[in-house]
């Protein structure tokens, strides 16, 4: 049995967990319509060469291979891995069937293959160069120097070389652009994937309560860290007053874990609420779906994630103890937003 392809895959955070929800990948170009209907890359390149899609001409060749491959070269049994940035989690799955074309895709994502997911990874069990590899410029790329350690992760059987021989290799470059915006994005993942792995290690569960304390602090609240046991699923009190005897009360739960926390922990810190009291729940990972959709029913719960975490410890910085810059040595630095420009 030949081991199947590895490539990885990029979408954008706008689509959440909806690919996972409902087993697919997808990538985007609905201007162009169906791409079944062109049966080699130079027809698909006059096509996008056309002055009405406005694509830059430097860069059809790259975007015209990633479309062409998509749709007519992976092929079903193909690994297919997809970090999904809302929740920091690496998704490997198999590719189950052809190519389709759904034009009516909420996302303007068009070009769907069906995927079985066999494993979703948070992204601190991955080495970070294996991170950096898949922050590849390119939506579509072959995953070769470390395609060993995904193959592991995900259970599924590595691909053995002949003797001499390299990697699949993709042959576009892309154009200057997209390389600027990689480099910015990689830049925050990597300070994302930085902060998480320093606290997963560098702080016990207690310290990590106590770290939260200190942000909500830094934020204008007053906090205190409850009783290491019998607290009842509520870590952290805060409140705007010093005394903490006026309205609104804030309970937290914090979690250090990068797993997703699901409905029934966010329902224990709600059942803790009395009048005037609100609830925060703090982890380094994400949130099921059930309890995302909890959160948006009930206005006194809020929920932070690892990315929002994050933000929260590069917003604030500079307002960390020195112990907490000890443990998470950043310079500050700039970066282009090409989205903005």
């Amino acid at each position: 049995m030949t081991p199947a392809k590895l490539r990885g895959l990029h979408m954008g955070q706008h689509v959440g967990d909806k690919p996972i929800v409902e087993n697919y990948v997808a990538i985007g170009w609905p201007e162009l319509g169906d791409i079944r209907r062109f049966q080699d890359r130079e027809a698909l390149k006059s096509e996008m060469a056309k002055p009405e899609y406005g694509f830059k001409p430097k860069a059809i060749p790259v975007q015209a291979g990633v479309l062409f491959r998509f749709v007519h070269e992976m092929k079903p049994g193909d690994l297919v891995a997809y970090p999904s940035k809302h929740d920091r989690m690496i998704n490997i799955g198999r590719l189950t069937g052809e190519s389709s074309f759904v034009p009516e895709d909420p996302d303007e994502y068009p070009n769907h293959r069906a995927v079985e997911w066999i494993a979703q990874i948070p992204r601190d069990e991955f080495s970070q160069s294996a991170l950096y590899e898949i922050g590849s410029a390119i939506t579509l790329f072959v995953i070769k120097r470390y395609a060993a350690e995904f193959f592991g992760k995900s259970g599924q059987p590595a691909p053995k070389l002949a003797m001499g021989a390299e990697p699949e290799a993709i042959e576009e470059a892309a154009d200057n652009d997209t390389v600027t915006q990689t480099i910015s994005r990689r830049a925050e993942e990597s300070t994302a994937d930085f902060i998480i792995r320093r606290i997963m290690p560098g702080m016990s569960g207690h310290d990590f309560e106590e770290f939260v304390a200190h942000l909500l602090e830094c934020l204008g609240y007053t906090a205190r860290v409850t009783a290491k046991s019998g607290d009842g699923g509520v870590d952290v009190i805060a409140h705007m007053d010093a005394l903490g005897l006026q309205p609104p009360i804030i309970k937290v739960q914090c979690k250090r874990m990068t797993t997703p926390i699901g409905i029934a922990e966010v329902n224990q810190l709600l059942g803790t609420l009395g009048e005037g009291e609100f609830g925060l729940f703090v982890c380094l990972g994400s949130y099921t779906r059930p309890a995302i959709e909890l959160e948006r029913n009930r206005s006194k719960l809020r929920l932070i994630d690892g990315e929002q975490f994050v933000e929260l410890v590069l917003e604030n910085y500079a307002k960390l103890l020195p112990r907490y810059r000890t443990l998470l040595p950043l310079k500050q630095i700039y970066v282009p937003d090409l989205l903005k420009t």
